[in-house]
């Protein structure tokens, strides 16, 4: 009988530790959070480009003194240097282009796809 309580003991034990308790806020906190994607469907120059422009070009390609003699601060100014390849050859940072935004980080792999899709899609004023 006591080889028989003492198995019995050893179940009983290993199915008690095999449960376990799981929470929703444990359960969703272990999942991995997606990593977003990069839209260039929807590309405008409102409303995607010209802030791209704001935030790392402008400062220096202004109406007041342009770096180079290049303003980027208007439409029909970005669309002259989309149109002759300048633009995204620079900001790609391609062979015979000056890198762009000087002394600082290339813009991200989305931010230069959403100018490619502008570009390609013939750089409309939208």
């Amino acid at each position: 009988m006591r080889p028989l309580l003492s198995t019995l003991w050893l179940l009983s034990l290993a199915w008690l530790s095999s449960c376990t308790y799981d929470n929703a806020e444990d359960l969703a906190a272990e999942e991995p959070t997606p990593t977003p994607t990069c839209d260039v469907r929807s590309v405008t120059y409102t409303a995607s480009i010209s802030p791209i422009l704001a935030q790392s070009c402008r400062g220096c390609h202004n109406a007041g003194a342009p770096a180079g003699g290049i303003n980027l601060v208007d439409y029909a100014q970005v669309k002259r240097y989309a149109d002759n390849g300048r633009l995204l050859g620079s900001i790609s940072h391609a062979a015979g282009y000056r890198a762009m935004p000087l002394n600082g980080a290339k813009l991200s792999d989305c931010d230069i796809a959403r100018f490619q899709a502008w570009i390609t899609a013939g750089a409309p004023n939208n």
